[in-house]
């Protein structure tokens, strides 16, 4: 089967992802969907969704850029950026840069989701206290 259409939602989806867009994940994903990041390894849309619906509690204005998209038979790998604003420590945009391995179900919708990004570098550091405690670790690791 041929993913195209898959894949350009999956990129849709993700672009315009908001709080009230959340309830379209049974259409996205499927209901025995494995969901692993640098945080959390689940299985099942239910807990899919509350992953997603947590981001919006925990951070101001997520969206999601994808900058590359490659598709082979009924697996894709995207680059994104991660855009947002973090509630309690800054009015500045933060951005994460990662990348994003699924597996397309024969309906279409994804049965593995699997993110890659360095939560040290790209969201420790950046925060008071733990960020320079972590630059030191790095600074030291590279001696």
């Amino acid at each position: 089967m041929n993913h195209d259409a898959s894949l350009a939602r999956l990129i849709a989806f993700f672009e315009t992802l908001s709080r009230e867009s959340v309830t379209q994940l049974p259409q996205i994903y499927t209901e025995q969907t494995f969901f692993k990041d640098p945080f959390n390894e689940v299985h099942g849309i239910a807990e899919v969704t509350r992953i997603f619906s947590h981001m919006f509690d925990q951070v101001d204005a997520p969206r999601f850029r994808i900058t590359e998209h490659v598709l082979q038979g009924e697996q894709a790998f995207l680059s994104w950026d991660f855009l947002f604003r973090m509630k309690r420590h800054s009015a500045e945009e933060q951005c994460i840069r990662g990348a994003t391995h699924v597996r397309f179900a024969a309906d279409g919708r994804v049965n593995f989701h699997r993110d890659y990004w360095d939560a040290a570098e790209e969201l420790y550091e950046k925060l008071p206290l733990l960020g320079s405690f972590m630059r030191l670790l790095k600074r030291l690791a590279r001696k």
